[in-house]
């Protein structure tokens, strides 16, 4: 057995070589040039993994892009327009009701010996009330971001 004596080895990726011979006599001229041929890349074979890998890789950067411009954009038209909404704690009074005293601002101790002693309450001194601190004593419901005290560290 014997092999043949021209073996061409091809490639998916390469296309045949058009010329690849140099054209060379002993008298080159002007009009003549030299030709020579390199291997080109006809088509780069993407796999199912690789496509779905570069898709992956999009659609994380429009999303990391795309969910911060959203919030900023509903920051700038929240701050257009104006909050009517009465605050849910304080009912839009403004004010809420003392825990400790219960409203009466007056505050009843159980002492020993079966002995009760009133005196006036130290949360509200004695109002029955204290400002609301959701809304600060407006009587309208913050939104989110209102809320919220950025305080600097340094």
């Amino acid at each position: 057995m014997s092999l043949a004596p021209s073996l061409l080895l091809r490639s998916s990726f390469l296309s045949p070589p058009s010329n690849a011979k140099l054209l060379s006599s002993p008298r080159l001229t002007t009009t003549h040039r030299r030709t020579i041929s390199y291997p080109r890349i006809s088509a780069i074979e993407l796999d199912q993994n690789t496509i779905v890998a570069i898709s992956v890789g999009l659609v994380s950067v429009a999303v990391g892009i795309g969910i911060p411009v959203f919030y900023e954009t509903q920051i700038d038209n929240a701050a257009k327009r104006e909050n009517t909404q009465p605050c849910f704690p304080c009912s839009g009074s403004g004010a809420q009701q003392c825990r400790f005293c219960m409203g009466t601002g007056i505050v009843t101790v159980v002492l020993g010996g079966g002995e009760t002693e009133k005196s006036q309450c130290i949360n509200c001194e004695g109002a029955g009330s204290l400002t609301c601190t959701t809304c600060q004593g407006t009587g309208i419901q913050p939104r989110y971001l209102d809320r919220r005290e950025f305080k600097d560290d340094d």
